[in-house]
């Protein structure tokens, strides 16, 4: 089956190599031409474990090819999926869906024969219906279906995500456009993974509602965590003893400086402005938004207090700085608040991460980059730990401590253990709800 995937961004670029890797024949389109020529000599714009492999050999097989010609992918396509960005809206908070209406328009024109348009970028409610109003009015003899398919890919794990995962959802509302969704999925039905049907609305408000809910616990956990430095309890213990019960899990209560990425701030923020469009503010997600802005603060207050209260004329060594390990992804990420922070606090702050650099130069001004951990810690005042990368999990922490002018550690990922770190000799040890 031919697919035609519109957008070469993280989701449209993972899902069209995935897609190729089921058998099926996948053009990708993007209208940067330097990007895909890029991707044509086999160079991935991402950080994404385990897919530059998958990618070239599925173009090898012949499966899968990128182009600039909109018009030529969607000619004998089966479906046509919508890949492109949804950022938030200037202003208010909503998703802006300028790409993709644009996308639509654009397909509409290109379409030679019935195709299932399907929508894999995340929108807001209403957003299917309005892209078949979108194709119609500007080819109203086109033969077409919409359809509603979001991601739940995880960066760092997305590959895996794509070929084993929890759930596929799909909204349709006809049968063919099902029989054409359901053959895109065939691998996957084959190996017994669920396949969601439902309508347009339920799909795309289960995307919005799953991603609310994962933040929720984030932000849930970390108001847990500020109590239990109050009252002397340990969030770890508190987590493990919550998340063995099974009707709630232990994904995601993992204390820390708050959620970041691509998804959950701006998911957050689309689902609760559509709340307020339809008149029924949603509470719990408009608290979990202010509850993860005020977890950053308190993250900047941590080192601060770790500093004696000032981090003036300090120099400060942080160890990850993009939103989680296993992506170079900048999105949002905590340290775009707390490093700034330290910045314009008159510390001199050297970060060290194994792919933030990529778009973090640019987003940190003001910084130092270096590849080792131990080069950045020598004769500085403090250490930050703010993404749990593997590689700062094992750390020598006796030669940390030695190289370091005033061995102090804010590890705001509790990857290390108190006492192993002052017996490292360290003269304090900062964490989260410990």
């Amino acid at each position: 089956m031919k697919i035609a995937m519109i957008g070469t961004g993280y989701v449209g670029l993972v899902s069209g190599v995935c897609f190729s890797d089921f058998g099926h024949e996948v053009v990708c389109v993007d209208k940067d031409p330097g990007k895909i020529d890029r991707l044509r000599r086999g160079e991935v714009p991402i950080y994404e474990p385990g897919l530059d492999d998958v990618m070239a050999r599925n173009v090898a097989a012949g499966r899968l090819s990128f182009t600039s010609d909109l018009a030529a992918a969607v000619d004998g396509a089966a479906a046509v999926f919508i890949a492109v960005g949804t950022p938030t809206r200037r202003g208010d908070g909503h998703a802006d869906l300028t790409y993709v209406m644009a996308a639509a328009e654009e397909i509409a024109k290109a379409l030679t024969g019935y195709a299932v348009v399907v929508t894999k970028s995340t929108v807001p409610v209403g957003t299917n219906r309005k892209v078949a109003e979108v194709i119609r009015a500007t080819r109203p003899d086109a033969g077409f279906d919409v359809a509603s398919n979001p991601e739940f890919l995880r960066e760092g794990a997305a590959i895996d995500d794509f070929m084993r995962p929890d759930r596929v959802v799909v909204g349709v509302e006809s049968e063919r456009a099902r029989e054409v969704m359901g053959e895109i999925y065939r691998p996957l039905f084959l190996r017994d993974f669920p396949i969601v049907y439902t309508t347009l609305e339920s799909a795309e408000l289960i995307k919005y509602a799953a991603n609310a809910f994962l933040a929720t616990k984030i932000s849930f956990i970390n108001e847990i965590a500020a109590l239990c430095e109050r009252t002397g309890a340990d969030v770890k213990a508190v987590a493990r003893g919550m998340g063995l019960d099974g009707r709630i899990g232990n994904k995601f209560l993992h204390a820390g400086p708050g959620y970041g990425g691509s998804c959950f701030p701006k998911d957050t923020s689309a689902l609760a402005r559509t709340g307020q469009e339809f008149g029924l503010p949603m509470r719990i997600v408009e608290t979990v938004i202010s509850v993860n802005d005020a977890i950053k603060r308190r993250m900047i207050d941590k080192v601060m207090d770790l500093c004696d209260g000032s981090v003036n004329g300090k120099t400060i060594a942080v160890l990850g700085v993009t939103f989680k390990p296993n992506t170079d992804d900048m999105r949002d990420a905590p340290s775009l608040t707390i490093v700034p922070a330290l910045v314009g606090g008159g510390a001199k702050v050297r970060v060290v991460d194994p792919q933030g650099w990529r778009e973090g130069k640019a987003m940190l001004p003001g910084t130092t980059w270096l590849d080792d951990p131990y080069e950045a810690v020598a004769g500085a005042d403090a250490l930050v730990i703010l993404t749990e990368w593997n590689e700062f999990r094992a750390l020598d922490l006796k030669r940390l401590a030695q190289a370091m002018a005033t061995p102090r550690l804010a590890d705001l990922r509790n990857i290390y253990d108190r006492a192993d770190v002052l017996a490292a000799g360290f003269q304090s040890y900062e964490a989260v709800g410990r």
